[in-house]
């Protein structure tokens, strides 16, 4: 780990960026959120992406403390993966994106073809984060102007 965390930009926001990108890493988290999974469950949730890809995503995630990788002595093994809490931490994070990109959607007129956000907020340490926030449901809007 000590070689990724050097390889890692000193800005705070261009590290967040670094950590999170990718294709897959925000949609294989956003699966984790609500509990753990095991490869083929995630393939199933995920089906556009290779196992191979699949695999190097959660590794990297799992090199930045954002999954946890548990392998089960059993015959035939058994790994889970699951989000941690530094992991679970990004789900006001992952929102925030879901919405500004539905803002964004709707700024230049491709509105109708974006999908809803559905980031449920489970821990209620995150809601409370989010004191400011309006919650509907599992949908959680911004702060009204």
């Amino acid at each position: 780990m000590a070689d990724i965390i050097k390889k890692l930009p000193l800005l705070p926001s261009e590290r967040a960026l670094k950590i999170i990108a990718g294709r897959w890493k925000a949609i294989v988290l956003y699966h984790l959120f609500s509990g753990a999974k095991r490869l083929s469950e995630l393939k199933k949730l995920v089906p556009d992406v290779s196992q191979k890809m699949l695999i190097q995503q959660l590794r990297e995630l799992e090199e930045h403390g954002l999954v946890r990788r548990e392998v089960f002595a059993e015959v035939p093994a058994r790994v889970e993966y699951s989000a941690t809490d530094l992991g679970s931490s990004l789900q006001p994070l992952l929102l925030a994106l879901c919405q500004w990109g539905q803002h964004h959607a709707a700024e230049t007129g491709d509105g109708g073809r974006i999908s809803p956000c559905v980031i449920n907020l489970r821990l209620a340490g995150l809601l409370s984060s989010l004191s400011t926030a309006e919650t509907v449901g599992n949908e959680v809007r911004p702060p009204r102007a």
